[in-house]
C-alpha cells in the first residue's frame, strides 16, 4: 500500500516542492485545514506521515489532535517546535523531523535577520504610518521625523544562526553592535550592560523556561528611554501587556515584532493587534523565513527526509 502524507502547509507554490514530496508517497494536500478538519481527516483516514509547517497551522499538534488515527512522522519544515507538543510525541512513539540541527541549511537562511532589520527601518522612519497618512489624502513629512541608522547602538540577544546574521547586516552601517548569549563563546557584554545601552534590540532566541517572557516589566524598566524592541523569534519571549505599558510610558519607543503570543488562537482578538492600529508597533503575520528563495530551499531539504520512509 502506497504511503499516505498529509501536507497541511502550503507548498504548491514553490517550485519542484510538491511534486518531489509525491515521489514520497500518496499526498493529501490541505494547507488551509483547521483543528478540527484535521481531526476528521484522522479519525476516518490511514495517516502516517504529516508535512507542517509553523507559520500557516494556527493551532498546536498536541493530544486532542494526535491521539486520532495512525501518525508515527511529523515532518516540520521549522526550527522552532513551539506548534507540536513533544512531549506527548515522545511517549507516544510520534517522531519529530526539524531543522533545528540541520546547519548546513540553516545558516544560510538569512531570511528572519533581513525582516527584523525591516522592521527596524519600519519604526525608526516610521514607514507604515506615514504611507497610510498618504494614502488618506495627506502630504506633510513633519509628524513622521524618525531616526537614522548610522551612530546607534544595536543589541543583539542569541547569537545563534540568525544573531550572527544579523550582526553581519549592520556592516557599513557605522553603528556599534553589543551582543549577549551565555552559550556562545564570542565577543560579549552582559546582557543588563546591552539592556541599558542600546537604542534598537533585537530578540535572536529560542523559547526556553528560562527565556519565557524574558522581556518583561523589568527587562522593559531598563532599557533607554525612545528606545526599540524587534522580536522575530517567538512570542512567549515577551510580556506584550509590559510591552504596551513601556509604549505608554514612554519607555520604549517601538515594537516590531513577527510573532504574537497566541498565534495558536484568535489573533484578531490579539490586544497588541488592537493596540498596534493606534501606536507605534508594527506586526508582520510570521512571515520571517516567508520568502520564496528561503522557502524553497528548506521545504525541498525537509521533503528530502521522507526518504528514509522508502
Amino acid at each position: 500500500m502506497k504511503t499516505k502524507i498529509l501536507c497541511i502547509t502550503p507548498i504548491k507554490h514553490l517550485e519542484g516542492v510538491y511534486e518531489k514530496l509525491s515521489t514520497f508517497g500518496e499526498v493529501r494536500y490541505e494547507p488551509n485545514v483547521t483543528k478540527q478538519e484535521l481531526i476528521e481527516i484522522l479519525i476516518n483516514n490511514p495517516i502516517e506521515y504529516l508535512f507542517t509547517n509553523p507559520n500557516k497551522q494556527g493551532f498546536i499538534l498536541n493530544e486532542e489532535v494526535l491521539k486520532y488515527g495512525e501518525i508515527k512522522v511529523i515532518n516540520t519544515c521549522s526550527t522552532g517546535l513551539n506548534h507540536i507538543d513533544i512531549d506527548y510525541c515522545n511517549n507516544n512513539k510520534i517522531e519529530v523531523w526539524s531543522l533545528t540541527t540541520d546547519y548546513e541549511l540553516i545558516n544560510d537562511l538569512p531570511s528572519t535577520s533581513e525582516l527584523a532589520f525591516g522592521l527596524m527601518l519600519s519604526l525608526l522612519r516610521n514607514i507604515p504610518k506615514s504611507f497610510n497618512d498618504v494614502k488618506d489624502g495627506n502630504w506633510d513629512y513633519e509628524p513622521f521625523i524618525g531616526h537614522q541608522v548610522k551612530g546607534l547602538t544595536i543589541g543583539v540577544i542569541g547569537y545563534g544562526r540568525l544573531g550572527k546574521i544579523m550582526e553581519r547586516l549592520f556592516n557599513g552601517w557605522d553603528v556599534k553592535v553589543l551582543i549577549d548569549d551565555p552559550y556562545v563563546d564570542c565577543d560579549k557584554v552582559d546582557k543588563d550592560y546591552l539592556i541599558v545601552n542600546s537604542d534598537v534590540i533585537f530578540l535572536h532566541v529560542h523559547v526556553t523556561e528560562e527565556t519565557r517572557e524574558m522581556v518583561n516589566e523589568v527587562f522593559l524598566s531598563k532599557m533607554k528611554k525612545n528606545s526599540y524592541l524587534i522580536n522575530t523569534s517567538r512570542g512567549e519571549l515577551v510580556d506584550e501587556d509590559a510591552i504596551i505599558d513601556s509604549i505608554q510610558n514612554g519607555t520604549l519607543k517601538g515594537y516590531g515584532t513577527d510573532v504574537i503570543r497566541d498565534e495558536f488562537g484568535d489573533q484578531t482578538n490579539s490586544k497588541l493587534v488592537k493596540f498596534s492600529n493606534s501606536h507605534n508597533v508594527v506586526i508582520t503575520p510570521h512571515v520571517g523565513g516567508m520568502t520564496i528563495e528561503g522557502q524553497t530551499k528548506a521545504f525541498l531539504w525537509a521533503v528530502s527526509k521522507f526518504k528514509d520512509i522508502l
